[in-house]
């Protein structure tokens, strides 16, 4: 009888301490959309960037590298608005904390969260970057331009 009080009592003290526990906030929270990208923070993700993710993806966003070839990879031209429209901040800072196929995660110790949240809206810039109605470069060789019609010559008297 003793066991089965002292169980009970133990369960109950295990609710009452979990219920007044305070809740832990979420870690970092706030996405790219809502964070203010500063000059600053955008000079560390390009640094950041350049160090661990151009020689992949190419320093432009283009993903078009020898090394990238080398390791046959396909991977998505940042340059071009329609590549990422599909993606979430959330989607991207995933891919990039925990790694994508071959990609190898971003580590703690090189980019905290905060950080990586600023690399999502540095590589989100590619797109932005491009002007209007431009359609990023590509491989393909451009089409060659239909020979001029030969001039119209006068009627001779």
């Amino acid at each position: 009888m003793l066991k089965s009080f002292l169980l009970f009592a133990a369960v109950v003290l295990l609710v009452l301490a979990s219920a007044s526990a305070p809740a832990r906030p979420p870690q970092e929270s706030q996405t790219p959309a809502a964070k203010k990208a500063t000059p600053d923070a955008m000079a560390k993700a390009k640094k950041v960037y350049q160090l661990d993710c151009a020689m992949c993806h190419g320093s432009n966003g283009d993903g078009k590298t020898d090394l990238a070839k080398d390791m046959q990879l396909t991977l998505l031209d940042w340059s071009d608005p329609k590549a990422l429209a599909g993606k979430s901040d959330q989607q991207l800072f995933e891919a990039i904390r925990k790694g994508s196929g071959k990609m190898p995660p971003e580590d703690d110790a090189r980019a905290k969260n905060d950080e990586v949240h600023d690399l999502v809206i540095y590589i989100r810039k590619f797109a932005k970057d491009q002007p209007a109605g431009t359609a990023p470069a590509t491989d393909q060789p451009a089409a060659t331009p239909a020979p001029a019609a030969p001039p119209a010559t006068a009627p001779s008297n």
